[in-house]
């Protein structure tokens, strides 16, 4: 038998310990529950347990999750007030202060730290500071950025932050994580629409597993995906956090520096601090189909079209997990010279990866 498959059951003191690594992750004491799925499933069920009837949420849109929140917003009857900025920029705490004194009634905010989709990411420290100030609640997906960039969840007024293991902590996609502060438990438990009896149910893992001492695990866990979790996470701390959120940050730097050189396409986010460091989005020249020019790449490079109504313009690097690298980072820009006709000289993209990390 496959040693994969000949494995001993996963204990609840093992899952509790991965727990409690997601929990130093995040910089957070706060409850953290893994949920065996990917990461949408923790964000639906934060959204479904936090939001209700009589509520009033600002819905943070800068890529295409903000739209799919809003939808779950508004499915479980809130008020949403959409704050909608160009995807190729980051939204600013100013903006959101503003939105919070035009609308007083707020008490929930969803935002997306980076949205991996477009290239963004937000300045969530600011906007924290903001809504704490206001009261309401925050939650945070902080997927795409969790490993790649700082996540101080505690300190930012974070209440609801929910990661996945796929992209910068290069683990599985088969398990995420939310942590759940003692205000966002509150809220939720005082909701009578939140969901009980359900996978979508925060409140019954707090029941079943976090408040009973987590000694029995309320069910089978999906053990190959809980020992990839583990694994990625003793990885990260054997790297050190720093070392692997420099890498991230390097290997952003290197992308754009080559392919301002290669001149043949331009970041689709035009401020370098608006950047996400797990993925860099370039916009294609005019009469250049970027999902044309996405299907003549080596399939096995980072690299893919936008999405929806993104894909005639915009090509999305993916410089996450193992491929934060600067020999990923030559590769897909030596390939982008070659299908637009540039001329690939490296040394932009190796000087800037050098001065990200020793900067």
């Amino acid at each position: 038998m496959s040693p994969f498959l000949d494995l001993p059951p996963l204990g609840a003191a093992q899952f509790a310990a991965i727990e409690d690594q997601v929990a130093a992750l995040l910089h957070t004491t706060a409850d953290v529950i893994v949920q065996q799925g990917e990461a949408l499933l923790p964000l639906e069920a934060a959204v479904r347990g936090a939001a209700h009837p009589g509520s009033t949420a600002l819905n943070i849109v800068t890529g295409p999750y903000g739209q799919t929140f809003g939808n779950w917003l508004r499915d479980c009857g809130a008020e949403v007030v959409d704050l909608a900025v160009p995807f190729d920029r980051a939204v600013s705490a100013e903006q959101v202060a503003r939105a919070l004194l035009e609308h007083p009634g707020i008490d929930f905010v969803s935002l997306v730290h980076a949205e991996a989709a477009t290239g963004n990411t937000n300045p969530v420290a600011e906007i924290g500071a903001v809504v704490r100030e206001h009261g309401a609640l925050l939650m945070l997906d902080a997927v795409a950025s969790v490993a790649a960039e700082p996540l101080l969840t505690d300190e930012w007024g974070v209440d609801l932050c929910v990661i996945g293991g796929q992209k910068a902590m290069g683990g599985p996609a088969g398990v995420s994580a939310v942590s759940v502060s003692e205000r966002a438990w509150a809220r939720i438990a005082a909701n009578p629409a939140a969901p009980r009896r359900s996978y979508l149910s925060l409140l019954d893992w707090k029941e079943r597993w976090t408040d009973a001492g987590r000694t029995v695990l309320p069910h089978a866990p999906a053990q190959l995906e809980m020992l990839a979790l583990g694994a990625c996470l003793d990885r990260i701390a054997a790297d050190g956090l720093p070392a692997t959120i420099a890498r991230h940050r390097a290997a952003a730097a290197a992308t754009r520096a080559g392919v301002r050189n290669l001149g043949t396409l331009t970041p689709f986010v035009p401020r370098d601090r608006d950047a996400a460091p797990v993925a860099t989005t370039l916009r294609t020249a005019p009469g250049t189909n970027a999902a044309e020019l996405a299907a003549r790449l080596d399939p096995a490079l980072p690299v893919q079209a936008g999405g929806g109504a993104l894909a005639a313009e915009m090509l999305r690097v993916n410089h996450y997990g193992r491929a934060a690298s600067l020999e990923t980072v030559l590769a897909v820009l030596a390939a982008l010279a070659d299908a637009t006709g540039a001329d690939h000289r490296p040394e932009a993209a190796e000087l800037a990866w050098a001065d990200a990390l020793a900067g």
